[in-house]
């Protein structure tokens, strides 16, 4: 830690009042998982409560919305994008680093605002239409159906903000393309038919790649601009300029930047940045941001850090004082702040604590949890909870494409047959149970459990049909284990990714099998399987590595698909899946947790 930021620990732990007993404690993440670019607000008229926003890019549902009482236990209450016609384009976003980008959630007169971006990375930068913007609302944040139909405003650039000046009237700050010249984009902005006035750039930040997510604040007669810098892995950072006037010019804060851990090799918490500002009911300032827990490693070798569970919301202090400038307290996995409300979690809602385990069976009359996504737009009639002569299952109907397909046929919105949920702890166990023997009938018909960054990095264990190689045999098919990996990361390529293929031992055909994924340590994943309900015959067959599921901006899910490979038409085949088990066994919250854990 450089000394600039001793001393600005130490000055803000001396303005929160040193170690004192009214001081409240936390754990970093609040918000674990994949849960990056956080917008936090705090509404005293919803019951002095916490509100946080992430961004979701390819998942669906999307715009996951986690209330608070305490700042410390998130629920997931509400998805802002639940319904596929809301976005039917996210269909067709060819590329894995395409979707929703960077949310900024707001609160005003009775009406919650969440303003984002709809990105097609397949679209060059000079393209306008790259960039869809748009804006979302509702009076009741704790139901997805409630949150309207996009309002789409055209803008020429992405992460938009909104900001009511003292007047009422309401602006938009965005991030300029860097084709077009990084910076700061600021315009009047209509929320009811989504019309923009004269757009200016009034900073274009302290001179570190990629300035985006800019948000405005108005206090003592000051417009701060908020931003984050530098991009968003070893360099990320918190910067801000303010002015006296919305148009400025802008004077960047002269102890800029306000929070990274960029220069600081020795925490565990790293890419800290993309920060918003709120308060609580005493008026005291508090900050989230996004930040990976890879270590002091990852500032020296980006490429082969260990964070799969990708980049998540962290929460820090922040002292503020009339005039001056925000002070961060830098984060770790423990932390000192204001005081807080004692232990609540919010009673409305539709979902479950961010780090809640799942023991889910799939009951009739019950839906898929508000926590499990798809890759893009899926198609519903894939799967349907407790259908008939199957009660307590998940049917999963089958996809031609498997996880990895390719861009083009995701650019025809044909999809795959995959559901899934965040990894939201550093050490898990996953499983599920699934009755194949009367479903995979025909070659590569397969069903299996993956642990997935996107299309070009997963690995995967399946029950499939293979040709039977054995001598004498007629090249009849019959069901094999598979274990296969697919790791094109954006930063490099893995050499010799697995694929092995095992016989299916004699006394498990036609049994219900467990399939598992295990988070061993800190660095490995094993893939497992057995007859469901014998603990003692699960067996290993594979492992894979962390660093070859870099999350570039999502996180490690983990779920279930259903494939043929590419063969035969869509829906050939239906097969089931029931208790549905995802257990936490434990968080990281330092490299002493991570050092531990693998020494025992």
């Amino acid at each position: 830690m450089q000394p600039f930021h001793y001393l600005v620990y130490a000055l803000a732990l001396l303005q929160l009042g040193g170690v004192s007993a009214e001081n409240s404690t936390f754990q970093n993440p609040i918000i674990s998982g994949f849960h990056p670019d956080p917008s936090c607000i705090f509404v005293p008229e919803f019951d002095s409560t916490w509100f946080c926003v992430s961004s979701s890019f390819l998942a669906f549902p999307g715009l996951p919305i986690h209330a608070s009482k305490d700042l410390i236990h998130w629920k997931h209450v509400s998805n802002a994008f639940s319904r596929a016609d809301q976005l039917p384009g996210m269909a067709f976003l060819p590329k894995a680093t395409s979707g929703i980008y960077a949310p900024t959630l707001r609160f005003r007169e009775g009406i919650f605002y969440l303003t984002t971006t709809l990105v097609n990375q397949q679209l060059p930068r000079v393209n306008d239409s790259r960039w869809d913007n748009f804006l979302l609302t509702t009076e009741d944040p704790y139901t997805s159906d409630a949150w309207s139909d996009p309002v789409h405003f055209s803008f020429p650039g992405f992460d938009p903000s909104p900001f009511w000046d003292e007047d009422g009237k309401t602006y938009v700050s965005g991030a300029h393309t860097a084709a077009y010249y990084p910076g700061i984009m600021h315009a009047p902005l209509d929320l009811e038919t989504g019309e923009i006035g004269e757009i200016i750039m009034p900073w274009n930040g302290t001179g570190g790649a990629s300035p985006e997510a800019p948000h405005i604040f108005k206090r003592d007669g000051w417009y701060y601009l908020l931003l984050a810098e530098g991009g968003t892995r070893e360099h990320h950072m918190v910067t801000m300029a303010r002015s006296r006037s919305l148009q400025g010019p802008y004077e960047p804060a002269p102890n800029n930047p306000l929070l990274t851990a960029a220069s600081d090799t020795s925490s565990y918490f790293q890419a800290v940045g993309h920060a918003d500002l709120f308060q609580d009911a005493n008026g005291n300032w508090w900050g989230v941001a996004l930040a990976v827990r890879a270590g002091g490693s990852y500032g020296e070798a980006p490429y082969s850090a260990n964070f799969p569970i990708g980049r998540e919301t962290v929460l820090t202090p922040v002292t503020w004082d009339e005039g001056g400038w925000p002070i961060f307290t830098p984060i770790s996995g423990t932390m000192s702040g204001w005081p807080l409300p004692e232990t609540a979690v919010p009673s409305q809602g539709e979902g479950q604590l961010s780090d809640a385990d799942d023991n889910i069976t799939f009951a009739p009359g019950t839906q898929l949890p508000i926590h499990f996504i798809h890759w893009r737009l899926p198609k519903l009639r894939n799967y349907v909870v407790s259908p008939p002569g199957h009660w307590n299952t998940l049917a999963l109907k089958s996809s031609v494409l498997n996880l990895t397909g390719f861009d083009g046929d995701f650019a025809l919105g044909r999809g795959q047959t995959f559901v899934g949920r965040r990894m939201a702890h550093s050490l898990f166990r996953f499983r599920i149970d699934v009755d194949w023997a009367n479903s995979l009938m025909k070659e590569e018909m397969e069903v299996g459990v993956s642990v997935i960054q996107d299309q070009a990095q997963h690995f995967d264990l399946g029950v499939v049909m293979l040709k039977s190689t054995a001598q004498g045999s007629s090249g009849e098919v019959k069901p094999y284990l598979r274990f296969r990996g697919h790791s094109e990361t954006p930063y490099h390529g893995l050499l010799g990714a697995p694929s092995e293929v095992y016989e299916l031992p004699e006394d498990w055909a036609g049994r219900k099998l467990t399939l598992q994924i295990e988070a061993v340590n800190s660095t490995h994943f094993a893939f497992s399987a057995g007859p469901a309900g014998d603990e003692g015959e699960l067996r290993v067959f594979g492992y894979c590595r962390g660093d070859e599921l870099v999350p570039y901006y999502s996180g490690v899910v983990l779920g279930v698909y259903a494939t043929t490979n590419g063969k035969y038409g869509e829906n050939a085949f239906e097969t089931y899946v029931s208790n549905w088990r995802y257990t936490g066994l434990k968080q990281f919250t330092s490299q002493e947790d991570v050092d531990g854990s693998d020494r025992g």
